[in-house]
């Protein structure tokens, strides 16, 4: 078994005092742990369908990003309600949104704001914005994400590009950096991660320092070694067929594909230069600014990514002196560029029918302003911004009372959301059952929940 270890987050470790690295492991099962890549791909041999390649690019901001000084501004509101921030015009006829979004404004005709996100669970967590579901006892590490039901679906586009893929990274808020599990279909439909430490991409996963090719292929037919004493007391013939896929494993570590996708330096200078400079430092517990991260998502979709997540700072803004305000200022205009740069790319580049774009964090913000000046978690209210997929943008979904406290035209759920993404991904939702391990008949959504009318 060679296993390849990414760096730890940058203050050494969590809460927990456990370091956490990014680890990527080729071998069999004897030596146990770890997310085989063997195993990865022999379950996207078995997949179905190849004949599409849809993507989305899901962005999660951490921390719960104010809906009401980002995209439902209620300028004639209290001042204890309004806040700071003044709406300003859109090429969209009546759309407004934060003046701190003036790239998003020039474009928001290929752009829907939902307005009207209801149902957060309230917890500081990516799992909802991941899976479509509030985090239970019951469903942690079994219910899979969306990225793990279009693997197991759709399988991979390309052999050396896992059809699931991540750059999110792991935070100090450990909820902050879940990019999503196989859960009961299994550890091989996970995320494959490509953060590494201090912003770095690929790297840590992708080079094997003081490691050749020669020796790679040693220590490969060394595990074949161990895998011929799996052989020899399996008696369901699963074995046989993991020469196949061992060096599919060993392809995606020797072959450019994945590691040039995420090689920026390949990217023409304008185009990067529209995305802006990268922040390697991570935001206290949450993820660093690494707005460059939206082009790699674009550039890894176009090398045959089905899923790709990423993190982008920390949203989490309730402390003292204005902080909501403050780093509004600060983290709103990055993202304006990053996300703004990505649809634009993707539109350039005719990907725009193909690829979705959708940008959340787990909750909404109090619509009235606390004693220290900020916002404070609101899970009745949030809002979320999509893009491409072949949707039909240039409109707000939703809308709030005057207040922003909650929904009063078109309450959308995160399972709406989700049905919308598999719609755009080809994926027809009535043909899709799997059983848990206890034989139950499981569904990606609730079989009821229909994708938004208004979009697609």
């Amino acid at each position: 078994m060679l296993t390849l270890f990414g760096k730890a987050h940058r203050n050494g470790g969590f809460c927990d005092g456990v370091s956490r690295r990014d680890f990527l492991t080729i071998g069999g099962t004897l030596l146990g742990g770890g997310l085989s890549l063997p195993s990865l791909l022999a379950a996207e041999g078995r997949s179905g369908n190849k004949t599409s390649h849809r993507a989305v690019i899901n962005v999660y901001l951490p921390g719960g990003p104010p809906h009401i000084d980002m995209f439902d501004l209620k300028p004639d509101a209290p001042t204890e309600i309004r806040g700071e921030f003044k709406p300003i015009k859109t090429n969209v006829p009546g759309i407004e949104i934060c003046e701190h979004f003036p790239l998003l404004a020039k474009m928001m005709d290929k752009f829907a704001i939902i307005r009207s996100l209801v149902g957060s669970s309230g917890d500081h967590d990516a799992y909802q914005c991941m899976t479509g579901r509030p985090r239970t006892p019951q469903n942690v590490g079994y219910w899979p994400s969306l990225g793990a039901w279009v693997s197991k679906v759709q399988g991979a586009v390309e052999p050396s590009i896992p059809p699931h893929l991540t750059l999110m990274y792991r935070t100090g808020e450990q909820r902050w950096g879940y990019p999503g599990e196989g859960g009961f279909l299994g550890l091989s439909h996970s995320p494959f991660r490509l953060a590494g430490g201090k912003g770095a991409l690929g790297s840590d996963n992708m080079v094997l320092k003081g490691v050749t090719l020669e020796q790679l292929h040693d220590r490969v037919g060394l595990m074949k070694a161990f895998d011929s004493i799996d052989r020899s007391v399996d008696k369901s013939g699963v074995m046989d067929g993991m020469d196949t896929f061992n060096q599919q494993a060993v392809d995606i570590l020797t072959t450019s594909k994945l590691k040039d996708a995420l090689d920026l330096s390949k990217e023409s200078p304008e185009v990067l230069a529209r995305y802006g400079v990268d922040n390697s430092d991570f935001e206290r517990d949450g993820a660093p600014r690494m707005v460059r991260n939206f082009c790699a998502a674009r550039r890894l979709v176009e090398a045959g990514a089905r899923v790709v997540t990423l993190n982008f700072s920390r949203w989490d803004w309730h402390g003292p002196d204005g902080k909501n305000f403050v780093q509004g200022k600060k983290d709103m205009p990055l993202l304006d560029k990053a996300v703004t740069a990505l649809v634009t790319d993707l539109h350039e580049r005719g990907l725009d029918k193909d690829v979705t774009v959708v940008v959340w964090g787990e909750f909404g913000r109090t619509p009235r302003i606390n004693k220290d000046s900020s916002r404070d978690h609101w899970p009745q209210l949030s809002c979320a911004l999509l893009a491409g997929g072949g949707m039909r943008t240039g409109q707000v979904i939703g809308a709030s009372n005057r207040l922003g406290e909650h929904a009063t035209e078109r309450p959308i759920t995160h399972q709406q959301i989700f049905a919308t993404l598999y719609h755009n991904l080809g994926i027809n939702l009535s043909n899709v059952r799997e059983f848990d391990p206890n034989g139950r008949p499981q569904y990606p959504i609730d079989p009821t929940t229909e994708a938004l009318r208004e979009l697609v």
